[in-house]
């Protein structure tokens, strides 16, 4: 919500959408205010306040955890060196990258990479399937916490 309170309007939230689209789509790419504004079609002052209030993080931010996730990804998938994911995930400076993705995950790119290998490493006698599960993003915790809550609520018997 804005200064007024008042909702944005569903056209300026899509116009939001195709910039934060487009940085998904090429978060290696330079994503400068002036040429998310142009893309959304709006000003430069009201992309910036429109997107931190429809998203919630500043659009630099928001670029800067997409580009941390997919170097987690590499660091998870690939053989590829450390510095090599630093430059194809769109950082310039090997110094910026691992002190940015310290601060966003807490851990080092090395120690993501050593604990992804280790955790692999014992994967191999849990059914695929597990696994899969396992690596989901846990959108419902709150969902089945609130379910056993129930189903504890329900089983239990009436007190006198």
């Amino acid at each position: 919500m804005n200064r007024h309170s008042e909702p944005q309007s569903p056209e300026l939230l899509r116009r939001l959408l195709r910039s934060k689209d487009r940085m998904d789509a090429a978060s290696q790419e330079d994503w400068p205010v002036q040429r998310l504004a142009a893309v959304s079609h709006v000003s430069e002052a009201h992309f910036a306040r429109s997107f931190k209030e429809a998203f919630g993080v500043p659009p630099h931010r928001y670029l800067l955890t997409r580009r941390i996730e997919r170097a987690v990804a590499l660091l998870r998938d690939s053989e590829l060196a450390i510095t090599d994911i630093a430059f194809q995930t769109g950082w310039r400076s090997l110094g910026t990258f691992g002190r940015i993705f310290r601060d966003i995950t807490g851990e080092t790119p090395s120690a993501v990479r050593l604990r992804a290998r280790g955790e692999a490493d014992g994967l191999h006698r849990v059914p695929a399937c597990i696994v899969s599960a396992a690596h989901r993003p846990d959108l419902k915790t709150a969902v089945l916490e609130k379910r056993r809550r129930l189903a504890g609520d329900i089983n239990k018997a009436p007190s006198n």
